[in-house]
């Protein structure tokens, strides 16, 4: 992977990180009124988080069709545009909407960017944290302008490791997992963003994150993130209709790849 040299990474980055800043204005904006607009509209929260949704997304997908009208964008909300730049963005407007919609601080705007499949840009805000997550292949990972890099001697017994789960996975798979991390030592948290989880494995908040099934939109910038700190992730794929479908998502700062691994069975 380190051999993959990417043309014009530096003003994608930047694109990136400036994206995802006003885009996460916007869907704070919305978070703030959220409790107004319910009322106002007579509007189940689901719908209102909707609105955001797409507004964001579409917000982020005039910015880079304006800048980088040939590179693809794969967003949860519109689906995939193909390019012919070898470049696709790939972009999740709110990850965390169970969160969102109940008033919970825990979600994200995650703006990643593959290059012939391979993650090369991360950028996740987390607008009621005020934090801004951001990595380039090559580059090194920071967050709020600080570098990040992974402690070593962290492993899944002295440290948590984020867990995810959705309805794409039975009980008695997330049981299972829970049940193989505590056998192992470990402990756990799920905060209702794999997205925000994902960066948090990049700040060495949480050793480890594994989901049975995610999209490739909650979790291509935080592996970009992941990989530039020093960590590990389990590739996924990304070759055509595959992008747009979901696999196993598995991350891990170095002292909890071999254990995770076995816990994910990857």
């Amino acid at each position: 992977m380190t051999s993959h040299v990417v043309p014009g990474l530096e003003a994608r980055l930047a694109l990136a990180e400036a994206v995802a800043r006003e885009a996460g204005k916007v869907a704070l904006d919305y978070f703030n009124k959220r409790e107004t607009l319910i009322v106002e509209t007579k509007r189940d929260p689901q719908d209102v988080v909707s609105i955001a949704d797409r507004e964001v997304e579409d917000l982020v997908r005039a910015r880079f069709r304006e800048a980088y009208p040939t590179d693809g964008i794969l967003g949860e909300e519109h689906g995939l545009e193909t390019g012919s730049s070898g470049f696709t963005w790939v972009v999740d407007p709110i990850d965390g909407t169970s969160p969102f919609v109940n008033g919970m601080p825990n979600w994200c705007v995650s703006i990643g960017l593959l290059h012939d499949g391979v993650p090369v840009v991360g950028v996740i805000s987390a607008p009621c944290h005020e934090e801004i997550y951001a990595a380039a292949l090559g580059m090194g990972a920071t967050l709020n302008g600080q570098r990040l890099a992974l402690d070593p001697s962290r492993t899944i017994r002295n440290a948590v490791t984020g867990i995810g789960a959705n309805n794409y996975v039975t009980p008695a798979v997330v049981g299972k997992m829970v049940e193989a991390l505590l056998e192992a030592g470990g402990n756990f948290i799920r905060n209702g963003s794999g997205a925000l989880m994902l960066a948090y494995v990049a700040a060495g908040r949480l050793v480890g994150y594994y989901e049975p099934y995610m999209h490739a939109w909650d979790c291509m910038a935080g592996y970009c993130l992941v990989k530039e700190a020093g960590g590990w992730y389990h590739p996924f794929p990304t070759e055509g209709e595959k992008l747009t479908k979901g696999a196993p998502v598995l991350a891990a700062a170095p002292g909890a790849i071999d254990d995770l691994r076995k816990i994910a069975g990857v």
